[in-house]
């Protein structure tokens, strides 16, 4: 169905005429001209991030779905890096003319179906046309108390520097995607040339199925904030990793005024990633550190939290905060010492 036929109007009544609030927050959601939000005693926290079609995003080879999931854990991830609760979302679309309803539809239960995880409301939102492909805009709105805010600017020296999961399998499952969208543009190509059909194309993803599911369905890891508190930890500085580990170490430390030292052997490497950077002739340990959109959480606590942060499941120390004048340092497994670099997604390998 195309969407004039329906308006803008009626096709956001078709995606959220069955919203309820979940949140005692949300005093009222979508259906006036604002929505209406009550946080008493708490902080407000506000995140949004914008996805534009072929510079965030490639339609090849993320289905609607899958997109409108990881739009919406993107934003959840935001709160949870300042250590709170994600409460409600707004949504806004830009849509081309080659947009059906039922494309809408397929990124609106993406959409959902992070928000029910997470127990976040949809209060709002806006929908457009665009000439140029598909466009998000998320904002999510969380709370706090004031005492519980962690922000980037409180890492101290002699502080331990952690990380959430594994890193990057995201940036190998890109590569993978990648390599495989080649493939298949270079036989539609020579097809076309021999003036041939282009044959059943099946990419080859046997063994790298975990690398696909953290580059597709990003997963904000609000279990990590849980088990924190469950164990009395209170970071001192906290993001989550987007643009890739030494990057954002670099934000924690320019804002913090500190210098780091972490070590290459304790950096967590899935295995499949590891494959796949030695199939692709890259370095494993620089796709770590600079591949990016693997959302786990980077963060400091004090040293005396160390038998602590031992018992809390998978999460890793990899290093320590140092003064700033003994600069940000990466210890290679053999011991040699290298400057670290903000390179995020600027890889030359």
């Amino acid at each position: 169905m195309e969407i004039a036929k329906i308006g803008e109007f009626g096709l956001i009544d078709r995606l959220t005429q069955d919203l309820k609030p979940q949140n005692a927050s949300t005093k009222y959601g979508i259906g006036d001209d604002c929505a209406v939000l009550s946080y008493p005693d708490k902080e407000v926290l506000i995140t949004t991030d914008l996805l534009m079609e072929g510079v965030h995003f490639d339609l090849t080879y993320i289905d609607l779905q899958h997109l409108g999931y990881k739009a919406a854990m993107v934003n959840i991830s935001d709160v949870f890096a300042m250590n709170g609760t994600p409460r409600q979302i707004t949504v806004s679309l830009a849509l081309s003319k080659r947009f059906s309803v039922e494309d809408v539809e397929q990124l609106y239960s993406g959409i959902r179906l992070a928000c029910e995880k997470w127990n976040v409301d949809i209060v709002g939102g806006d929908t457009t046309s665009s000439f140029t492909g598909l466009a998000i805009s998320i904002t999510c709105i969380g709370e706090a108390a004031k005492e519980d805010i962690v922000y980037r600017n409180g890492a101290h020296d002699t502080d331990l520097v952690c990380v959430s999961g594994d890193l990057g399998a995201a940036y190998m499952g890109l590569q993978l995607l990648e390599r495989e969208k080649t493939v298949y543009y270079q036989m539609l190509d020579e097809a076309k040339r021999n003036g041939k059909s282009l044959p059943d194309f099946q990419p080859d993803f046997s063994g790298k199925e975990y690398l696909l599911q953290r580059q597709l369905q990003a997963e904000a890891r609000g279990d990590i904030i849980q088990r924190l508190r469950d164990a009395g930890i209170r970071p001192t500085a906290m993001m989550d990793i987007s643009d890739g580990l030494s990057s954002e170490l670099m934000h924690i430390c320019k804002q913090s005024g500190v210098g780091c030292r972490i070590f290459e052997k304790n950096i967590p490497i899935d295995y499949q990633t590891a494959v796949m950077a030695e199939e692709m002739n890259m370095n494993v340990t620089t796709c770590a550190l600079n591949g990016g959109e693997d959302y786990e959480l980077l963060f400091t606590i004090p040293i005396g939290d160390h038998e602590k942060i031992e018992q809390v499941g998978d999460v890793k120390l990899i290093g320590h905060i140092t003064d700033q004048k003994y600069g940000h340092i990466l210890v290679s497994r053999d011991g040699q010492e290298f400057e670290l670099r903000a390179q995020g997604w600027n890889l030359d390998h």
